[in-house]
């Protein structure tokens, strides 16, 4: 499973890699029942501290994304559909207050904001 870490980022590891899992589950990269790495070889891989990787295995853990059976490792969780798509539409909603931020700074109206949402969502 690859990860890539970004020092130059803002988010903190261990959000870099929960927002990773995460989205590759979303993507169906990672299936219910698949095994994860274990903290350790990840910490090892990544070159970071456990602590960080037991950080982010601990929220996705929270958040329903991961099981973890001891002895045996840490397993995504079967889905429940709802959780998925309450993590695509929040993903969605910052996206779009960003460009809704950039629109209203370049006096660009909401009918033109909504008219190239339609746009892009249609594709070609």
């Amino acid at each position: 499973m690859e990860i890539i870490i970004s020092n130059a980022s803002d988010k903190p590891i261990y959000e870099q890699i929960a927002s990773q899992i995460k989205g590759k589950i979303m993507s169906g990269e990672l299936l219910p029942g698949d095994l994860l790495p274990s903290m350790r070889l990840l910490a090892k891989e990544l070159r970071i501290s456990v602590i960080t990787t037991k950080r982010a295995y601990s929220d996705l853990e929270k958040e329903g994304f991961i099981e973890t059976v001891t002895g045996k490792g840490s397993f995504i969780a079967a889905q429940n559909t709802n959780l998925i798509k309450e993590e695509q539409l929040r993903q969605v909603e910052n996206y779009l207050n960003q460009a809704v931020e950039i629109a209203r700074v370049s006096n660009i109206d909401q009918e033109e904001l909504i008219e190239l949402i339609k746009i892009l969502y249609q594709g070609d």
